[in-house]
C-alpha cells in the first residue's frame, strides 16, 4: 500500500486542479495583499448575498435593492473574480495576479454595476440610451464574454457570440432564419441596459436562489458534513458485495446536497471510494465510471438540486416544491438502479465487501432497521405536530420558541456525538467503520437540512429565504461545534476555540462565493441567448425548422434535443446548457406534441433538457468528471467516460419515459394507492432495465431473457401504450357540442379540445389543449369563466374572443380558431392492469435462479 499512497498524492492533486480550473479558479497568489484580496472579495460577496436574501433590509429600512440592482452587483462580483481568480491562459501565471487582470476586472465590474449606480437615470430614458450608455454596454459585453471564456472555456463564449452575431446580421442570414436585424442602439439596450438579456431571469435566479444554496452547501462541507455522509454510507453498505461501489453511489447522492458540481462531487467522494473499489476488484475504469455516474446524478437529487432546477421555477412558473415533487421519483429510481448495476457488476466478478468490525445477523439488522424507522417516524410526528401546537399557543413568539428548541436539539445532538470517537478525516478507509458510532457522530449535521426542508415545505417560504435561514443556522453550527465539543470532551487549546470556528466560517463564506463565479458569468452569458430569442423571434423559426427536419415526429424531436444537450454539454456547464436548449427547444416540443394530440407538460420538457445537460458531464471526449475520476483511479479517461455513460443509460431513458408517462413525475397521480403502484412499477421497471443492459440478472442472461426484460421494462414504464391498443382513451365528439359537454362537467374539471387554425406564417395547424373550466351555471358561463367566447358559423364552433391572462390564453387558444372536436375520457379500467402480463418476470427469476444454483456459488447474488 505504501507505493499506492505515494501515487495517490499527485493523483489527488491532479483531480483538485481540475476542480480549481472548472469551479473556483486556479489562481493561488503568494503575496499577502493579493492573497487577502482573493479571500476577502468573495467573502464580501457572500455577506452581500446574505444581506440581500435576508429580511434585514426591510427591518432596518436600509440598503433595500430591487431585482435589477441586486443582479448588477451580483454580476459585478462575478466578473471581477473571474479575472482575478482565473488565469488568462493555461500558461499564464498562477502565483500572482497581473495588473491588466485587475484593470479589466474592475472595468467589467463597473460596467455591470452601472445599472445599479445609474439606475434612476436609466429608468428615466428607457429605449433611449446615451453614448456613454452604449460605450458601457459594448465594453461590458466584451468583458463578459472574456470572463466567460476564462471561467468556463471557449464553448459558451462562442455560443453567446454566435447568437449575438445573428441578432445584428439578420438581413444577411439564409432565408429560413433571416430577420430584419437589430441596430447597435437597440441591441445593446436589449442585451445590457434592460432585463431581457444579460440581466434577465437566469441571472436573477443566480442572484436570488442559487447563491444561497451553493453557500449553504459550502458551509456544510466546511463543517465536515461531506465526510460524515461518505462514512455513514460506507458503514451502512461497505460490507455488501461490491460494497465500496454501493457506498460510492449512496454517498454521492448525499453529498449532492453539499456540492452542486459533479466534478467536485467526484473528487470529494472519489478520493475515498475509488481506491476501495479497486481494492475489492473493480478495474480502474469501472471504479472511476461508478463514481462518475454517481456524482453526475447528484444534481438530480432533491431537495437541493443543481442550479438549473431553480431556473425551472422561473421558466416553468411553478414553485420549487413542485419541482422537487416532479423530480423525486426519477432521481430515486435512477440511484436505486445504479446501486443494482454495481451489485450486478460485483456478481459478475464474484467480488466481496469489506469485513465488518463486529459480526451481524439478519435479526439484529432487521431490528436495527425497524427501530431506526420507528424513531424517525416518531421524531417527524413530534416536530410536525409539536411545532403546529407551538404556533397555536405561542402565536407571534413561535419563531423564538422554535429557535430555542432547535438550539437545544443541536446541543443535545452534539453532546451525543461526543459519546463516540471523532470521525476520521483521512482519505483512506482501512477498516469498515461501525454504523451506529458513525451515524451518532454527526446527527446534528441533519438539523440545517431539516430547517431547509421545513422552511420550503411547511412554512412555504421562497427558496432563497429558506436557504437563508438554513445558512444562518449552518453558520451557527460552524461557529459553535468546536467549542461545544471541546466542553463536553474536556479538551482545550488550538482547534477547539470559538476563534477556530470563526476561521471555519470565514473560509466557508469565501469558498462558497468562489464556487459561484462560474455560475454567475454562465447565467449572464446565457442571458445573451435568451435575449437573442426575444429580440429576433428565432423561437418561432425553430419550431418550423425542427418540424421540417423531424417530419413532425415527436420521438425524433426528443432524440434531436437530447443530442443537442449532450453536444453542447461537452463544453457548457449544466446551467448554461439548460438555459440555451430549453429556451430554443422546450416550446418546440410542447407545440409539436400538442399538434400530435399529446399534451406534454412544460415541466416534463424542462426536466428532459435538465437530465441530458447533466449527463453531458461524463460524455466523452470532453467530460471533465471522467477526467477527474481517471486522475484518481489511474485509468484511461476516455474509457472511464464511456463506461460511465454506459452506466448512465438508465438515467438517459427516464426522460423519454416521463415525457410519455407523466405519472413518473407524479402528474395525474390521484391517491396513495396510485402513488404506491406508480413507484413500485417504476422501481421494478428500472431494475429490469439494468439487468437487461448489464446482461446479468441472477446469472448471465440468454438473448430471449434480455429481450423479455426490455419488453417488461417498457410495459412497466409505459403501460398506457398497450392499454391504448385495447381501450381507446377518449370518446370523440364534434366541436359543435362543446357548450353542452361543458355543461355536463362539474365546475373546475378540464376539457380536452382539438382546435385548428393558421400560424402567423399562414400554414394551417391542428393541436390539442386541455382547458380548465371555470365556475358557472351552464356550459357557456363555464367556458367564459375559462376565458373564451364562442360563435357558431355553418355548424362550426369558432372562438370569438379570448380574455387576456385567462386559462384559455395560457393554453394557446386564440381568435378565430375552430374547436374541431372534444375528447372525453372513456372511463376505461386503470392502465396498470397491463402490469399483469409483466409477471413473466417471475418466470425469468425462476429459470435464472435454477441455472445459478447449477452453475455454483460464483453466480450467487446475495
Amino acid at each position: 500500500m505504501a507505493q499506492d499512497d505515494k501515487q495517490a498524492v499527485p493523483d489527488l492533486q491532479t483531480a483538485e486542479a481540475i476542480i480549481a480550473e472548472a469551479d473556483t479558479g486556479a489562481r493561488a497568489p503568494k503575496g499577502k495583499l493579493p492573497k487577502a484580496l482573493l479571500f476577502g472579495i468573495p467573502l464580501v460577496w457572500s455577506l452581500f448575498q446574505l444581506w440581500y436574501s435576508s429580511p434585514l433590509p426591510f427591518t432596518f429600512n436600509f440598503f433595500i435593492l430591487n431585482d435589477t440592482e441586486a443582479r448588477a452587483i451580483h454580476l459585478a462580483f462575478s466578473i471581477l473574480l473571474a479575472f482575478i481568480a482565473y488565469p488568462t491562459f493555461r500558461s499564464s501565471p498562477r502565483d500572482y495576479i497581473p495588473v491588466q487582470d485587475w484593470i479589466v476586472g474592475l472595468v467589467g465590474a463597473f460596467c455591470a454595476a452601472y445599472l445599479y449606480i445609474f439606475y434612476a437615470e436609466l429608468a428615466d430614458r428607457p429605449g433611449n440610451p446615451t453614448n456613454v450608455d452604449l460605450v458601457v454596454a459594448v465594453t461590458g459585453m466584451a468583458i463578459l464574454l472574456e470572463a466567460t471564456r476564462r471561467a468556463l472555456g471557449p464553448p459558451l463564449m462562442v455560443v453567446a457570440g454566435v447568437f449575438m452575431l445573428y441578432a445584428f446580421a439578420g438581413p444577411w442570414m439564409p432565408d429560413v432564419i433571416a430577420h430584419k436585424g437589430a441596430s447597435l442602439t437597440k441591441g445593446m439596450g436589449h442585451y445590457w441596459l434592460s432585463t431581457e438579456g444579460v440581466f434577465g431571469i437566469a441571472l436573477g435566479v443566480s442572484t436570488s436562489m442559487v447563491f444561497m444554496f451553493v453557500l449553504f452547501g459550502s458551509l456544510l462541507e466546511r463543517a465536515g458534513a461531506g465526510n460524515y455522509f461518505i462514512r455513514v454510507a460506507f458503514a451502512a453498505m461497505g460490507h455488501m458485495r461490491g460494497g465500496p461501489a454501493k457506498a460510492a453511489v449512496v454517498s454521492s447522492a448525499l453529498t449532492g446536497m453539499v456540492s452542486g458540481s459533479s466534478i467536485a462531487n467526484v473528487v470529494t467522494t472519489g478520493t475515498f471510494t475509488i481506491p476501495l473499489m479497486r481494492r475489492v476488484g473493480f478495474s480502474a475504469e469501472k471504479a472511476g465510471a461508478v463514481e462518475v455516474a454517481s456524482s453526475t446524478n447528484g444534481q438530480l437529487t432533491p431537495p437541493i438540486m443543481g442550479a438549473a432546477a431553480f431556473l425551472m421555477v422561473e421558466y416553468v412558473g411553478i414553485s420549487y416544491i413542485e419541482v422537487i415533487k416532479h423530480a423525486f421519483l426519477p432521481a430515486l429510481i435512477s440511484y436505486i438502479a445504479l446501486v443494482y448495476i454495481v451489485h450486478l457488476e460485483a456478481c459478475k466478478l464474484n467480488l466481496k465487501g469489506l469485513p465488518r468490525r463486529k459480526p451481524s445477523n439478519l435479526l439484529r439488522a432487521l431490528t436495527s432497521f425497524l427501530f431506526t424507522v420507528l424513531v424517525l417516524m416518531v421524531l417527524t410526528a413530534v416536530v410536525y405536530y409539536g411545532l403546529g401546537w407551538i404556533k397555536t399557543v405561542a402565536g407571534e413568539a413561535t419563531l423564538w420558541v422554535a429557535s430555542a428548541l432547535l438550539v437545544a436539539a443541536y446541543i443535545s445532538l452534539v453532546k451525543l456525538a461526543c459519546t463516540v470517537p471523532e470521525l476520521d478525516t483521512s482519505h483512506e478507509i482501512t477498516e469498515l467503520p461501525d454504523l451506529k458510532e458513525t451515524a451518532t457522530a454527526g446527527y446534528y449535521f441533519l438539523l440545517p437540512v431539516v430547517v431547509l426542508i421545513w422552511s420550503l415545505t411547511v412554512e412555504r417560504l421562497s427558496p432563497g429565504l429558506s436557504a437563508f435561514w438554513a445558512t444562518v443556522f449552518m453558520m451557527f453550527v460552524l461557529l459553535t461545534q468546536r467549542p461545544i465539543k471541546a466542553f463536553f470532551r474536556g479538551q482545550t487549546g488550538q482547534g477547539h476555540t470559538l476563534r477556530d470556528g470563526f476561521d471555519d466560517l470565514l473560509h466557508g463564506l469565501s469558498e462558497g462565493a468562489r464556487n459561484m463565479i462560474g455560475i454567475g458569468v454562465a447565467t449572464a452569458a446565457a442571458g445573451i441567448v435568451v435575449g437573442t430569442v426575444t429580440l429576433t423571434g428565432i423561437g418561432l423559426v425553430m419550431t418550423e425548422f425542427v418540424e421540417f427536419i423531424s417530419g413532425g415526429n415527436l420521438p425524433l424531436i426528443l432524440l434531436f434535443t437530447a443530442m443537442i444537450s449532450l453536444i453542447l454539454g461537452m463544453g457548457l456547464p449544466t446551467t448554461a446548457n439548460y438555459i440555451v436548449v430549453s429556451t430554443l427547444m422546450a416550446p418546440v416540443i410542447v407545440t409539436l406534441g400538442a399538434e400530435q394530440g399529446l399534451i406534454v407538460p412544460l415541466v416534463a420538457v424542462h426536466l428532459f433538457v435538465f437530465y441530458f445537460g447533466i449527463l453531458a458531464d461524463d460524455t466523452p471526449p470532453v467530460g471533465l468528471a471522467a477526467f477527474a475520476a481517471a486522475a484518481i483511479s489511474q485509468g484511461d479517461p476516455i474509457r472511464t467516460g464511456i463506461q460511465g455513460f454506459a452506466y448512465d443509460i438508465r438515467t438517459a431513458i427516464l426522460p423519454f419515459m416521463f415525457i410519455f408517462n407523466t405519472e413518473l413525475l407524479m402528474i395525474g397521480v390521484e391517491d396513495p394507492i396510485h402513488v404506491v403502484v406508480v413507484i413500485l412499477g417504476a422501481v421494478i421497471g428500472m431494475l429490469t432495465f439494468a439487468a437487461a443492459t448489464q446482461g446479468w440478472f441472477f446469472t448471465r442472461n440468454r438473448l430471449w431473457e434480455t429481450l423479455a426484460l426490455l419488453l417488461i421494462t417498457f410495459t412497466l414504464f409505459r403501460p398506457g401504450f398497450w392499454w391504448d391498443q385495447i381501450y381507446p382513451p377518449f370518446d370523440e365528439h364534434p366541436g359543435s357540442e362543446v357548450v353542452q359537454l361543458a355543461a355536463a362537467q362539474p365546475p373546475g374539471s378540464r376539457l380536452r379540445l382539438t382546435v385548428a387554425g393558421e400560424k402567423d406564417s399562414g400554414k394551417a395547424f391542428r393541436k390539442t389543449v386541455i382547458l380548465p373550466l371555470g365556475e358557472g351555471q351552464d356550459g357557456k358561463a363555464r367556458l367564459l369563466a375559462a376565458g373564451i367566447e364562442l360563435r357558431e358559423e355553418n355548424g362550426k364552433a369558432l372562438i370569438d374572443n379570448v380574455v387576456f391572462g385567462s386559462p384559455a390564453e395560457k393554453t394557446g387558444l386564440d381568435f378565430d380558431q375552430e374547436i374541431v372536436k372534444v375528447q372525453m375520457p372513456t372511463g376505461r379500467p386503470a392502465k396498470q392492469w397491463v402490469f399483469v402480463p409483466a409477471l413473466l418476470l417471475g418466470l425469468i427469476v425462476f429459470l435464472q435462479k435454477a441455472r445459478a444454483r447449477r452453475q455454483g456459488p460464483a453466480t450467487a447474488t446475495v
